[in-house]
Formats: structure tokens, sequence, C-alpha cells
């Protein structure tokens, strides 16, 4: 079993000697803009997670405020970092939140039709469409215009990929919600070579446990 927090640092390293030279100093700009910044309008634990219900990837429905969860924000699919943190949370998190009887969702704004394979992951991959669910919490951001062609060289047309006239994004987020719809944990990411460790996830979920008993 890897370590994500390793994974992550190799991968940032990985992917600064394969991008074209170009375009290398725009991305460790871009990134160096989030390191060490606090997502201060993101909300608090003890809120109660918005009442949205979410398409996953064949059209069904998903009502996200149904806990006990944890609820994962995610980039894209185009984002080599959140393909790697799903993959590590399908591995470390989801057998052992089965177990707990607790539901794992992964959540980002591209349309269902380019959301991850549910052939790939084993859990629910829904898509929030126009950033609804994360503006509402307080966990999106607009990216700079100036950076779009860069992406679109590197991933094609982000607009086009989450169906949406404005290029925001949400920060890499992961929440745990408790039985009553209440947001309980919330790790936000702004710089997004950085993700939630899966340990830090299991002892929240597991604190859930506690709480419900007093």
């Amino acid at each position: 079993m890897g370590d994500l927090n390793t994974d992550l640092a190799d991968l940032r390293v990985a992917v600064a000697e394969h991008v074209p030279a170009e375009v290398a100093p725009v991305l460790k700009a871009d990134r160096e803009k989030f390191v060490g910044l606090v997502a201060e309008a993101a909300v608090k634990p003890g809120a109660a997670m918005p009442d949205f219900t979410l398409p996953d990837a064949g059209g069904a429905r998903v009502r996200v405020a149904d806990g006990p969860a944890v609820v994962v924000f995610y980039r894209g699919a185009w984002c080599p970092y959140c393909n790697l943190a799903l993959r590590a949370y399908q591995q470390e998190l989801l057998p052992e939140l089965e177990n707990l009887g607790v539901k794992l969702v992964a959540i980002s704004p591209q349309l269902p039709d380019d959301s991850l394979s549910t052939k790939e992951l084993e859990f629910a991959v829904l898509s929030d469409v126009d950033n609804e669910l994360g503006r509402a919490l307080g966990i999106t951001f607009r990216q700079d215009p100036k950076l779009k062609p860069t992406f679109d060289a590197l991933i094609g047309d982000v607009e086009k990929i989450n169906g949406a006239r404005e290029w925001e994004l949400p920060y890499p987020t992961v929440l745990v919600v408790d039985g009553e719809g209440v947001i309980r944990y919330i790790d936000v990411h702004p710089d997004y070579t950085t993700r939630t460790d899966p340990a830090d996830v299991l002892a929240a979920v597991k604190a859930l446990r506690g709480n419900a008993s007093q």
C-alpha cells in the first residue's frame, strides 16, 4: 500500500519533467498562487450539508446530504492528482468505510458522460454541473482567463468538458457528513497537488460513532 503524500510528491516531479518547456513555468506560477492559501469562505463543521441531488454517470440522481458519507470534491478526470487521490481513496478508504456503513461519493463539475468511469471506481461519481453545490459550500474559485489557452492545450476545452460558460473549479475537498446530514469534518486544499490523507478521513469518520454514542 502506497503513501498518498509520497505518491503526490512523485507526481509533482513527473509532471514538471514531462510537460512542454513553455508550459512548465505557467503551471508552476499557477500552483504557487494557491500554496498556503486558506479557503476562508468554506463552510464550517456543524453546518448542514446543502440539500442537492446530483446525477451519476448513468443519470441517476443521488442526494448528497444522505449520510453518513465521505464526500470528495475533485477538479476533474483530466487532473492527474485527482485520479491518483481517488484511486488511493478506493484502495485505502472504501473497504473501511463499507465496514462502518459509510458511503463514499466523489463530485466534480464535469458533465456525467465525462466523469470518471464507474468501471474504474467502485463508488458513486457525481456531476456538480455549474458548481452549484461547490459554490454553496464556499469551496470554488475562478481560474485566471489568461491561463485557459495553456490548460486547453494540455487537456482540451475545460468549459466544454464541464458544460459551463464560467471556468470555475472546486478546491480539492473532503467532507464527512453524519447520519443527520450535518457536516462534521471538512478539509480544503487550495493547492491542488496536495490532498487529505486517508488516515485523517478515517479518524473523522470514526469520531462520528463516538459523537453518536454520547
